[in-house]
């Protein structure tokens, strides 16, 4: 019984010890939640992609083909 309850001393203290700690390393309000992670500045950038004809002509035979023949 002195065993266990030894044993739940240590661990209490041990506990309360890392539950401190953490706390004292939460961020200021206001700062940074995640210091890893960057800050989003603005939206993605709009990707564009210029086809030649030849790509538009393949991709309206594909569209053709696949919505079953219509135009």
């Amino acid at each position: 019984m002195a065993l266990l309850a030894a044993v739940t001393a240590i661990w209490a203290v041990t506990f309360l010890r890392v539950q401190r700690r953490r706390v004292a390393e939460l961020p200021a309000p206001g700062g940074p939640a995640l210091r890893s992670l960057p800050v989003q500045s603005g939206p993605p950038r709009a990707e564009t992609v210029e086809l030649t004809a030849d790509e538009r002509a393949a991709f309206a035979r594909l569209a053709r083909q696949f919505g079953g023949g219509r135009p």
